[in-house]
C-alpha cells in the first residue's frame, strides 16, 4: 500500500479546515486535506460564494469566496497537499497510534493525527414538495449554483427565503434575462442588507418578487419550461422558466463519520474544550461538526478551536519535543 504520509490528516477543506493548516504550519506540522467536494472552501464555495460575512476580525464585510481565497493565500507558505472530490470512508488506528485514512476512491493517507473539520458532515439539499421535481433534476432543476454562467440570458425562478436565496437573486440579476424570487413568507430570514436590496430591485423592476407563495408544480418536455406558483389564497399563476433553483437549506448527515467510534450527540461529535479532542486519542473535531456546552456555530469560533487543537496535536505528533510558543507579530510566518 503506497499511502500518502503526513503529520496531520484534515478531513474538510472549509474555512476552519484551512485555518487549521495555518496553525499546524506555525508548529512545523505537515498537513494533507481531504474533502468530498471538488474544490476547497466547503459550503462557502459550494453554496454561497457571494454571501457577505460580517464577523471575521479585520473585515467589516467579506464575501465567502474572498475569505476562502485569503485563507489559501495565508496557508500557501506551508505547502499543504489536497485530495479533493473524495470522501473519507474508513479510519484505521495503527498499533503505533498513527492512523490510516482511506477514501471511497481507495486513496490512503497515513497520519499521526486526524482533524475532522467537516462542517455539517455530508449534507443534502432539502427538497420542496413539488410534483415531478426529481424528473427535472439536471434538466432545469438545481439545488446549488456551481457555475453562474449556465444561467446566462435564461429565465430563472429561485425559491426560498434565506441568505442563499437572497444572495443568488442579487447575483443572478446581472446574469439571467429574468429572475423571479418566490418566498412563502413576506419577510426574509437572511441578512437585512440583502433583503433590502431585493425589495429595492423588485421595486425598480430588476427582478420579480412573489411573496406568500410557493412553487407547486413544474412542467416541460425534456427540460423545464414553466412553473406554477400558488399564493395563500389558492390562486395560481404559470410563468415561463428555464431553471428552478430551490434553496431551502441543507439536511446534515454524518455519513461514514458515524462509524468511526466517536461519541456523537445529535449528529455532532462531542469534544473536550481544552483542546477539542474526541474520545479517541489523536482525533480532533473542530468547527460546525463538533458540539460542547456553549457551542456557537461561527467561523470565528472554529478558528479559535483550530488554534487550541494545533497546540495539543503537536504534543501528540512530537511527544518528546518541547513546544515553544511564538508570536507571529514578532517572528513573522516564514520563520516558523
Amino acid at each position: 500500500m503506497n499511502a500518502i504520509k503526513t503529520d496531520i490528516g484534515i478531513i474538510g477543506a472549509g474555512p476552519v479546515g484551512l485555518f487549521a493548516v495555518f496553525e499546524a504550519g506555525l508548529l512545523k506540522m505537515r498537513c494533507h486535506v481531504i474533502d468530498a467536494l471538488p474544490q476547497v472552501g466547503g459550503q462557502l464555495s459550494e453554496i454561497y460564494p457571494q454571501k457577505p460575512i460580517y464577523d471575521i476580525p479585520g473585515y467589516p464585510e467579506i464575501k465567502a469566496q474572498d475569505l476562502v481565497d485569503r485563507l489559501l493565500e495565508q496557508i500557501s507558505p506551508f505547502d499543504p497537499q489536497f485530495t479533493l472530490g473524495e470522501r473519507v470512508e474508513i479510519i484505521d488506528k495503527q498499533p503505533d497510534g498513527s492512523f490510516i485514512v482511506t477514501t471511497n476512491e481507495n486513496t490512503t493517507v497515513q497520519c499521526k493525527v486526524i482533524v475532522i473539520a467537516g462542517g455539517l458532515g455530508c449534507f443534502e439539499p432539502r427538497k420542496p414538495d413539488i410534483g415531478n421535481l426529481e424528473l427535472f433534476e439536471g434538466k432545469g432543476v438545481a439545488y446549488m449554483v456551481k457555475n453562474p454562467e449556465l444561467f446566462r440570458d435564461k429565465k430563472i425562478v429561485i425559491a426560498g427565503g434565506g441568505d442563499s436565496a437572497l444572495d443568488w437573486t442579487i447575483f443572478l440579476s446581472d446574469v439571467a434575462s429574468e429572475v423571479t424570487l418566490v418566498h412563502r413568507g413576506d419577510t426574509f430570514r437572511g441578512a437585512p442588507d440583502s433583503a433590502e436590496k431585493v425589495f429595492s430591485m423588485a421595486e425598480t423592476g430588476r427582478i420579480r418578487l412573489i411573496l406568500q407563495s410557493n412553487v407547486t408544480t413544474i412542467q416541460g418536455t425534456g427540460h423545464l419550461q414553466q412553473v406554477t406558483i400558488q399564493n395563500r389564497k389558492g390562486e395560481s399563476n404559470v410563468i415561463a422558466a428555464d431553471h428552478l433553483i430551490p434553496l431551502f437549506g441543507l439536511s446534515p448527515k454524518l455519513g461514514p463519520i458515524a462509524n468511526w467510534g466517536l461519541n456523537i450527540d445529535k449528529s455532532a461529535i462531542t469534544v473536550n474544550t481544552a483542546d477539542f479532542g474526541t474520545n479517541v486519542a489523536g482525533i480532533y473535531a473542530i468547527g460546525d461538526i463538533n458540539t460542547y456546552p456553549g457551542k456557537l456555530k461561527l467561523i470565528l469560533c472554529g478558528f479559535h478551536e483550530a488554534a487550541l487543537m494545533a497546540q495539543s496535536a503537536f504534543k501528540y505528533v512530537y511527544p518528546d519535543e518541547k513546544l515553544t510558543f511564538k508570536y507571529t507579530t514578532v517572528y513573522g510566518v516564514n520563520s516558523f
